[in-house]
């Protein structure tokens, strides 16, 4: 382990920091600002006002999913949470960590022969912050895995 320097302290979530606050901001945006056009437009039913704070709710709720992707990493392995599904990877599972140049996430490949997408290590607005996070996760997984090393490639 001293030979992988910068491995940072368990646990440790990874999860797209501007993203997410521009997401929520602009769902709290979203709510006040619709909730205050259908109080203000006096022609508007009770029930068409409703029908915008709903439309407003239903609007949030799509930012607030966009905002749930994580990556947790603890002594156990991985949970790799994405917009509608959590998985629970034990460290040998865990072949390789990649995130290729335009790639919109960090994949993990599996021991069982699949790739798994981990939203919650995207390249978006913080480049550089997904970089090392992806860095950091991949060193996390060759420290403690104990799959072969000859398996993995980089």
């Amino acid at each position: 382990m001293s030979d992988l320097p910068d491995l940072p302290d368990l646990p440790v979530t990874f999860r797209p920091g501007s993203t997410r606050a521009v997401l929520l901001t602009a769902a709290v945006a979203i709510l006040v600002v619709i909730t205050a056009v259908a109080m203000l437009l006096k022609q508007l039913s009770p029930a068409e006002r409703l029908s915008f704070v709903v439309t407003a709710l239903l609007l949030d709720a799509v930012l607030l999913l966009l905002a749930r992707p994580k990556v947790v990493a603890d002594e156990d392995g991985v949970t790799v949470v994405n917009l509608t599904n959590k998985r629970r990877l034990e460290w040998a599972e865990i072949l390789q960590v990649t995130l290729r140049p335009g790639d919109p996430w960090v994949f993990l490949n599996l021991s069982d022969g699949t790739s798994l997408p981990a939203l919650g290590i995207q390249p978006g607005i913080a480049k550089q912050r997904a970089i090392a996070d992806a860095r950091a996760l991949r060193a996390l997984a060759e420290a403690r895995s104990v799959a072969d090393p000859e398996r993995r490639h980089g």
